[in-house]
């Protein structure tokens, strides 16, 4: 038997005052910060995904060591996101969100050395 659903939570003004359907032992100070650090990563590495996807440059023509070298600053401002969200976790002891944000600074790390050794001009032995 379907449980009726209350008109507060259809509304996602008062949804997001309503307290947790979970227990938890975090504070609501603690939720709050660490939704508004990862809402900041989230928008990241959106506009991240795009940029890889869809050109955002205006330039006429960018060279493509340029395009790698732009991508590589990004996903290093990415990762720098990422460590300041993981101290708001861990100022919090919200373990389980730092071990997500921690595979998410490893995979990122993982794109600046490709970006980098991608982008680097080989002598000429291809080295």
């Amino acid at each position: 038997m379907n449980k009726p659903v209350d008109k507060d939570l259809r509304d996602p003004k008062l949804r997001r005052k309503a307290p947790l359907a979970t227990r938890t032992d975090l504070k609501a100070a603690a939720t709050k910060d660490i939704t508004a650090a990862m809402n900041t990563i989230l928008a990241d590495v959106f506009a991240l995904y795009l940029k890889t996807n869809v050109l955002d440059n205006d330039a006429e023509y960018v060279e493509p060591l340029d395009m790698l070298a732009e991508l590589r600053e990004d996903n290093m401002e990415l990762a720098a996101r990422f460590r300041e969200a993981h101290n708001v976790c861990d100022e919090h002891r919200d373990v389980a969100t730092a071990s997500l944000i921690e595979v998410w600074i490893d995979e990122t790390e993982r794109r600046t050395w490709f970006l980098f050794e991608a982008s680097r001009k080989g002598g000429a032995t291809g080295h």
